[in-house]
């Protein structure tokens, strides 16, 4: 069966007419859709940053689903969808950043106030010597 003797249906139309069949064809438009609007943004690195690194309480990992997600839906068409993943995702990443840096953070401070109790006793402990755990240990004592 050819174009020629196919009955087209009248919501399609073939690219090339019967009678211009042996002429090669010019341009074709394609419709895309949506291709006016700013698709959201998926934060997709940002994500797979958040979930290598500490991913404290798997904050990261749910940032990278919502990520996928939000990708996913773009690619569908389903911009609405898409833009309410890509907010969870935002808020899950900005969680997760903010565990990140405050866990390194804390770890400093404990260090600090650590020196800071060392400075502050009384004597010198000989942290090698024969009694070095025992006097260590007595730093934590209260």
């Amino acid at each position: 069966m050819d174009n020629h003797s196919y009955n087209f249906p009248s919501d399609c139309t073939p690219l090339t007419s019967s009678k211009l069949a042996h002429k090669p064809a010019g341009s074709t438009a394609v419709n895309m859709g949506h291709a006016c609007k700013n698709p959201p943004r998926d934060y997709l690195v940002w994500s797979l940053c958040n979930t290598l690194y500490v991913n404290f309480c798997c904050l990261g990992f749910m940032a990278l689903i919502y990520s996928i997600k939000a990708r996913d839906q773009t690619t569908q068409g389903n911009l609405q969808l898409a833009q309410e993943c890509s907010d969870k995702a935002k808020w899950y990443n900005i969680l997760a950043a903010g565990w990140n840096l405050l866990i390194p953070l804390l770890a400093i401070v404990l260090l600090v106030l650590l020196l800071v109790h060392l400075g502050a006793s009384q004597g010198s402990f000989d942290f090698f010597g024969e009694y070095g755990f025992q006097n260590f240990m007595q730093l934590f004592s209260w």
